[in-house]
């Protein structure tokens, strides 16, 4: 015989799932597998990405359609994202899922949360709105419309407690860092590059308006670089979905696998995002940077409650990785950075030491499966 949980586990559940980006499609695809460990027969729709729907995910709305950041590039599409809303909430009436999970994107799923309240689904979130860096007034929004908050930073479930808001911190995702399938050897030897040279990962971004506008300052800082350095060599981290720049054919390209550059180089130049934190997990020395519109700077810098940019020196509290922000970002000043991360300084020991404490911030393995525990039971109550 079975017990009566058991029999409550064998029916099916529908479960209506949101990433809107590249990096919530990883998330939600991770998230979804183990879930699927415990309860094989939940069944998943929503918005996501080649990831989540290749975990079963019956995808609705594609990330392609949904990715975009910054004021100008938001307006720009405000129309077509109503109506994408429109027509999310329409879906979720009509599938009435046992529960709405939330990945990141915060800008429209706090809107979703919102407007799908008076339907009694319950909505987890999963990676939290950063409302400590800014527009800290989502805080209530989370209060009153998320039933279930699982967070991946550290420093969050003080922040929220202090609010009054009850969160589940899980861990960061980069402590199950997946071992690469390659050797360094054999990296090196797939991008013909030499293993006894010191080797500089580029990533200027995930997004193709980060690449449009970062890329040419990177290509100075690259051009300088060969000067001081002869035998230095570069490889760029190629992000899905975005047009490959102009690239010299002393930069060599990495497509399949952007994540491998950070674990095989030397040291890293970094626009601002969750690959600066992975290179400090990885113990990769980097240097931060980002350069925005001129008006999306204005406003995030007038509504910005945070002294750092980047989620290493965040959680550290403290300046571990250089930052070099919009009119500071230049190649004279990131030049001047690097160089003492391609050699064997005190500056580059002190970075790779100071990530320790990073590392011990962001938790234990298993991130994943303690989210798909905490959701799962929640959906059998």
């Amino acid at each position: 015989m079975i017990s009566s949980q058991q029999a409550v586990k064998t029916r099916k559940k529908n479960i209506f799932i949101l990433a809107g980006e590249e990096s919530g499609d990883i998330h939600g695809s991770h998230l979804v597998k183990e879930m699927l460990k415990i309860s094989p027969e939940i069944e998943f729709f929503g918005h996501g990405g080649d990831k989540m729907k290749a975990t079963g995910v019956d995808i609705i709305e594609h990330i392609s359609s949904l990715s975009m950041m910054g004021f100008t590039e938001v307006i720009k599409h405000i129309p077509r994202m109503f109506n994408i809303m429109n027509e999310t909430v329409k879906t979720i009436k009509k599938l009435q899922p046992e529960r709405v999970i939330l990945i990141d994107y915060p800008g429209f799923n706090l809107r979703l949360a919102k407007k799908i309240n008076q339907l009694n689904i319950p909505v987890t979130y999963f990676i939290l709105p950063q409302v400590w860096a800014w527009k800290e007034r989502r805080a209530e929004l989370i209060k009153r419309y998320i039933d279930q908050a699982i967070s991946i930073i550290p420093f969050e479930k003080d922040w929220f407690a202090k609010r009054g808001i009850n969160i589940d911190f899980v861990g960061h995702p980069f402590v199950d860092v997946e071992q690469p399938t390659i050797t360094k050897k054999e990296y090196f030897l797939k991008h013909l590059l030499d293993i006894n040279k010191p080797l500089l990962t580029l990533l200027p971004g995930s997004r193709q308006q980060e690449i449009d506008r970062h890329w040419p300052i990177f290509m100075e800082v690259v051009d300088n670089l060969r000067e001081i350095f002869p035998n230095i060599q570069f490889i760029f981290g190629k992000a899905p979905d975005v047009i490959l720049p102009d690239c010299p054919k002393y930069v060599n390209v990495e497509k399949d696998n952007p994540r491998l550059t950070v674990q095989f180089s030397d040291a890293g130049l970094i626009a601002s995002g969750t690959a600066t934190l992975e290179s400090a997990v990885l113990g990769l020395p980097t240097v931060v940077c980002y350069k925005s519109s001129s008006i999306t700077y204005l406003i995030g810098k007038r509504l910005a409650k945070v002294k750092y940019l980047s989620l290493v020196n965040l959680i550290a509290d403290r300046q571990i990785v250089p930052e070099f922000i919009q009119d500071d970002m230049t190649a004279e000043k990131l030049i001047k950075a690097l160089i003492p991360l391609l050699s064997d300084t005190p500056e580059r020991g002190k970075m790779i030491d100071s990530y320790k404490q990073i590392k011990d911030a962001l938790g234990e393995t298993g991130v994943y499966r303690r989210a798909a525990k905490l959701i799962v039971d929640k959906i059998y109550g």
